[in-house]
């Protein structure tokens, strides 16, 4: 009993260092300034590319050459390269840890599977999966070894979900940050919208393999700051925007009925598999949230938590108020709240997972 007793203090203890530990964020008024230094940062990364199972070729980053003994993992959202993260990948290494990114198939450096580029598609997400699983373990765990974070934003967020369920012992912890557990249908209802587009993909699929935009959407279009519904930080937003415009091979456009409809299966994946997560998983809810379902980010969590009580603390997310759907380009209230709920919870789990690993356990990664 006093064994336990001394336990339960120093776990208390430790987790209260744990939060109360300062981290170092660029901020908006340091951001043009800082570049010079993010860019010299960003030369010492390994770049390259790699042929998924069907020969696609998926472009990833690495920042694994120094000293530090944590590597964040990171699946960006749709649409997304992994050029965007610079400025995260540079804060995120100046807080401790190695840093790797995926350009998923289809986007940004990564090799697209339709004849127009710029469609966004994908046949399926667990090719999202066993590319990730491919590059993981093939690229990151010989430079990373077995102390592996994972941070996944909205899309990523999905592909992350599928990932911890298939694979459960891979990550220390999982940090999910806007994620697409379903895509937001505004004002039309699952019950109407989801046959829509099933019955659309499946008309859609017998005349052609191309797949055709979902109603409204076309080719890259950059929008203005004052109608984007991401971010409200514009000096990051107009960085993002004039990227994109400098570099067109990273350009996406809008989402396929197959991308959609791949989209329905994967919430469905997620749900009915929803006991396979066995890794300490916390997620970011932007309030403001209009891209993805706040709805089914706090069902995702109170069912979680019901089985696996380390996970959404509370049985909900970690909702920031005011904040647009991009939290890690958001302005630096909502960022450095976002920034530092993830890094205490991989630091609050790297401490756990120690425990664990030291009495036999194997909830906490390989």
């Amino acid at each position: 009993m006093r064994f336990l007793l001394l336990l339960i203090a120093s776990l208390g203890l430790n987790s209260m260092t744990v939060m109360a530990k300062p981290y170092q964020f660029t901020q908006e008024h340091q951001f043009l300034a800082k570049q010079t230094e993010i860019n010299q940062f960003w030369q010492n990364g390994e770049f390259s590319s790699f042929k998924s199972y069907d020969q696609l070729n998926i472009h990833f980053a690495l920042f694994t050459k120094s000293k530090h003994q944590q590597c964040i993992v990171l699946s960006s959202g749709r649409s997304e390269s992994y050029l965007k993260y610079k400025e995260l990948a540079f804060d995120l290494h100046n807080n401790g840890y190695n840093v790797a990114m995926i350009d998923h198939r289809g986007q940004g450096l990564s090799q697209r599977e339709l004849a127009d580029k710029d469609k966004g598609y994908v046949d399926g997400f667990n090719d999202y999966v066993i590319d990730m699983h491919q590059w993981l373990n093939t690229y990151v765990m010989p430079q990373c070894g077995d102390n592996l974070y994972l941070l996944a934003h909205s899309m990523g967020g999905t592909i992350a979900t599928l990932y911890a369920q298939k694979f459960p012992n891979t990550f220390k912890a999982v940090v999910l940050s806007s994620p697409m557990i379903a895509v937001n249908g505004g004002n039309i209802p699952d019950w109407l919208g989801k046959p829509l587009i099933k019955i659309s993909h499946f008309v859609d699929d017998l005349f052609s393999d191309q797949s055709a935009y979902f109603f409204g959407h076309g080719p890259y279009q950059s929008k203005p700051f004052a109608d984007n519904d991401l971010m409200q930080s514009e000096i990051r937003y107009q960085h993002f925007k004039q990227l994109y415009q400098q570099t067109p091979e990273i350009q996406l456009g809008g989402v396929t009925l197959a991308w959609l409809n791949a989209a329905m299966k994967a919430e469905a994946q997620i749900f009915a598999n929803i006991d396979e997560i066995k890794t300490p998983l916390l997620v970011l809810q932007a309030a403001s949230d209009t891209v993805v379902s706040n709805e089914k980010q706090t069902q995702f969590c109170q069912q979680l938590h019901q089985l696996q009580p380390r996970s959404c603390p509370g049985g909900k997310p970690v909702v920031i108020e005011n904040a647009l759907h991009e939290l890690l380009f958001e302005q630096d209230d909502i960022r450095n709240h976002a920034l530092k709920e993830t890094l205490n919870w991989f630091a609050q789990h790297q401490f756990f997972c120690n425990l664990d690993n030291s009495v036999g356990t194997t909830d906490c990664g390989s």
